[in-house]
């Protein structure tokens, strides 16, 4: 009889934490975000490797989403091609569009002042972590200002949300279960 008890306990104590975890994945794909997910200033850092013989480059930056698909961002290369300072306010502007499961895309257009072809245009691939304080990049399309096609590279980018760590703890361990439950 108590052999029997013991061993209960025991599988209960191994299958509980288990359980627990699949209920906080909800073993679906819908993970609550959306476009509300990023909302405010994120700073940026992006590396660059144009194809086939480009030399590396470098940029930072910030971007400010809307809450509703908009944004706008401000970058600085690190090649000193945009001058002594940040792209001026309200040139670079672009939409995003995130997904339930955290995936998404965006559209930057650079609108840099060039005499003819593409003012600039990055299409970019993302996946949100961290409850929407953390954006991983990649760029799917870039054509460069003054181009009149996309060019081949191969860039990457992560954004951090800029608000103190305290403005953001308003979620559980599990978002999706609060969300649910509140």
């Amino acid at each position: 009889m108590k052999s029997w008890f013991w061993k209960g306990m025991l599988a209960a104590g191994i299958a509980l934490p288990a359980l627990g975890g699949a209920a906080c994945a909800g073993g679906t794909d819908d993970f609550g975000c959306s476009n509300a997910t990023l909302k405010g200033e994120y700073a940026f850092g992006v590396t660059s490797f144009p194809l086939p013989n480009g030399p590396p480059g470098v940029v930072n930056g910030i971007k400010v989403f809307d809450g509703h698909g908009n944004l706008t961002q401000r970058d600085y290369q690190g090649n000193n091609n945009a001058g002594p300072d940040f792209s001026p306010p309200g040139r670079e502007t672009g939409t995003y569009q995130v997904n339930s499961d955290c995936t998404g895309s965006m559209v930057i257009d650079l609108n840099a002042p060039v005499p003819t072809g593409s003012t600039g245009v990055i299409g970019i691939k993302f996946v949100i972590s961290d409850g929407g304080r953390h954006i991983h990049e990649v760029v799917s399309e870039f054509t460069p200002p003054g181009s009149s096609a996309p060019q081949p590279t191969q860039t990457s980018a992560d954004d951090w949300k800029v608000a103190a760590e305290q403005d953001n703890e308003s979620e559980f361990a599990c978002p999706l279960r609060a969300r649910r439950l509140g």
